[in-house]
């Protein structure tokens, strides 16, 4: 230790720093030598969280060009994955406008589904597809929507009601509009009853 007179006339300890930090490293290294003895963690039984990563509610998107909106989607809850997929466990509405932007046509499912790495939209349960324009109905337990080719599909039975008639077939393709639609397998067809239709 060193004894140094300051300005002010106090006396300063001065001591050798070197032992200080021999101390400092010692303890750190004994610090490290603790943790990192202790017992193995087995990587491959830690689970990565699948769950969603946000949540939204009272979802509102508005999908507009050259200031005309063109499709708006609604939902009463999202749920966004890690992976960008989407899901809307409490259904979906998206409504499809002209080129003037008037509502041309609502789709609607229970349950909803966009697919990030496919851009691809999936409706479950109960599905109805409405061109207003035409009056045309589609129903369906299960209905795609592909923004990028603008069209709608299913595998699965649909119902179309075309003014007085009642259609029912597998598998269907149609525009995004459902103004032209083509059914893979035509069960039956009928005129509706009065009073029927959905």
């Amino acid at each position: 230790m060193l004894l140094r007179k300051s300005h002010s006339g106090i006396f300063i300890y001065l001591c050798d720093m070197k032992p200080l930090y021999h101390m400092l490293a010692m303890l750190t290294i004994f610090q490290f030598l603790l943790v990192s003895c202790g017992p193995e963690t087995d990587t491959a039984l830690l689970e990565v969280y699948q769950g969603p990563t946000s949540i939204g509610y009272d979802i509102d998107l508005v999908h507009s060009d050259s200031a005309i909106i063109r499709t708006n989607l609604k939902a009463k809850k999202q749920l966004e994955f890690g992976t960008g997929d989407i899901e809307f466990p409490e259904g979906i509405e998206i409504s499809i406008f002209g080129r003037d932007g008037e509502l041309t046509t609502t789709m609607r499912a229970d349950r909803g589904y966009f697919i990030r790495k496919d851009n691809l939209y999936r409706g479950e349960g109960d599905v109805q597809v409405h061109n207003l324009e035409k009056n045309q109905k589609l129903s369906s337990e299960e209905l795609f929507w592909d923004p990028n080719t603008k069209k709608i599909y299913t595998d699965k039975f649909v119902t179309i009601q075309e003014q007085e008639t009642l259609i029912n077939g597998t598998g269907m393709e149609a525009d995004e509009g459902f103004n032209e639609y083509k059914l893979f397998k035509v069960t039956n067809s009928r005129m509706l009853l009065p009073g029927e239709g959905f």
